[in-house]
């Protein structure tokens, strides 16, 4: 089954390092803003009170015809000096928390009976009324808010914030992602078979020098026990089948009585047998994949299980399917589920073993299916039947073996890269449905003897 889907580490680090800084971003501008909304909006008030001010000195020290005359020039100036009237209408300066904070710098700067309006008479700007020997004034001046930053600078700034952002992450999550990719490769190349990788022990980062150390450790015990399995599988050869053979010589030679003769070769043959599967089960794993045309690798393998009174074969595989795979790994499988079948899937009527194989396309892969007609296994129990030594049921120990017909034939299709699925036919019987990788072209030579499709082999 595939796993669930999710972001690789790279984009999930990505992701959380850009909401990490845009979030302190963020934080900053609005650090910023509230350390400068203070000061700006104090220098205003205390700008406008020095105007105030400065009206209020100049019209103290004047007569009451100067003062008319300075009024009238102050009124045609950018900042205004008029009569307050009693039917005067103006709106309050105080609208939010800018306007509050002037408004309340300005009261504590001219008096409480200051008035600050956004508006009088209808005309906007800041007017502040203030009050000279009875008489009211107002002084009309800037709205006090100073410069805003045009809608063109905050998308600049604001752009040149995001690629920054952007390129930091990037640049961030690929250093911490460079040494679990590095793990990660040279964990693939463990797996392929080569044990020769190695990582760097030198790396600054203390938590994965010290991974890096633990796995080439493991690289190190893992080439020296495969090692010591090319040892032992090149000598269990000669040290077990000599004696064997020796033994065999010995019957054929001493044994009189037929039929003891007879049932010592079968326990010998048996012995020879479990050997070739523990040898089978114990193959290194590397593998070269070739063109292999299926029906023809089929009627071979098929071939050698003549007796129609335990196991018929019957082939549905058209000639024009070609998979990549082994020729010898592929062979091996399907001479394991042949003799599994003819073991274990024998019809409860006839003891007859009816095999079944049919292929089909599916996208990049070729579907081989063999079917026996035995009586199945438990549902309970499929998952186990590829564990080494493990058998099914009661009905399936009957029978001798080795128990790692299955086992040899998934770690076969591993090596070759694809898939094996048992599963129970709804017509009854065990099916096993192999994956291929799909070949797109045909081999250079024929394989085997070629067979009608559908026709026994």
């Amino acid at each position: 089954m595939s796993g669930a889907p999710g972001f690789s580490l790279f984009w999930r680090t990505f992701i959380l390092l850009a909401l990490l800084l845009a979030g302190g971003v963020f934080a900053w501008v609005q650090t910023l803003r509230a350390l400068e909304f203070e000061p700006r909006a104090v220098q205003a008030a205390q700008q406008i009170a020095g105007l105030v001010n400065l009206s209020r000195a100049a019209l103290s020290h004047s007569d009451g015809i100067n003062r008319v005359d300075m009024l009238k020039t102050l009124g045609h100036q950018a900042i205004r000096v008029l009569p307050r009237e009693p039917g005067d209408s103006y709106e309050p300066y105080e609208e939010d928390r800018f306007s509050r904070r002037v408004g309340a710098e300005l009261r504590a700067a001219l008096g409480e009976e200051s008035v600050v309006a956004r508006s009088v008479n209808g005309q906007p700007g800041l007017w502040v009324g203030f009050v000279i020997d009875q008489d009211r004034f107002w002084l009309q001046a800037e709205s006090g808010r100073g410069p805003q930053l045009a809608f063109g600078t905050w998308a600049i700034w604001m752009g040149i914030a995001l690629v920054a952002t952007l390129l930091g992450s990037i640049g961030i999550a690929s250093l911490i992602n460079r040494p679990l990719k590095q793990l990660s490769f040279a964990a693939s190349r463990v797996r392929e078979g080569d044990l020769d990788s190695r990582l760097d022990e030198n790396t600054p980062t203390i938590e994965i020098r010290e991974v890096n150390r633990g796995f080439n450790r493991m690289a190190r015990e893992l080439a020296r026990v495969e090692e010591d399995r090319a040892v032992m599988l090149a000598g269990i050869s000669h040290d077990l089948r000599t004696p064997l053979a020796r033994l065999r010589l010995e019957t054929e030679m001493s044994v009189a009585d037929e039929e003891a003769r007879r049932n010592m070769a079968l326990d010998i043959d048996q012995l020879d047998a479990i050997i070739d599967k523990f040898m089978d089960y114990a193959r290194p794993g590397e593998t070269e994949l070739h063109v292999v045309q299926v029906e023809a690798l089929l009627a071979r393998e098929a071939a050698g299980f003549r007796d129609t009174s335990r196991i018929r074969i019957t082939s549905r595989v058209a000639p024009d399917i070609f998979v990549l795979a082994d020729e010898t790994e592929l062979g091996r499988v399907f001479l394991n589920l042949f003799e599994n079948s003819r073991r274990y899937g024998r019809g409860t009527y006839t003891g007859v073993a009816e095999v079944h194989v049919s292929a089909q396309r599916a996208g990049p892969w070729v579907i081989v299916s063999v079917r026996d007609q035995g009586p199945g296994v438990a549902p309970e129990k499929l998952p186990q039947l590829t564990t080494p030594f493990f058998r099914g049921d009661a009905a399936r120990t009957a029978a001798t073996g080795a128990g790692l017909g299955l086992a040899i034939v998934e770690k076969a299709m591993q090596r070759m890269g694809g898939t094996l699925e048992l599963a129970n036919a709804p017509e009854g019987g065990l099916v096993a449905h192999l994956r291929l990788q799909r070949a797109k072209a045909a081999p250079p030579a024929e394989l085997g003897v070629q067979t009608p499709s559908g026709a026994p082999i």
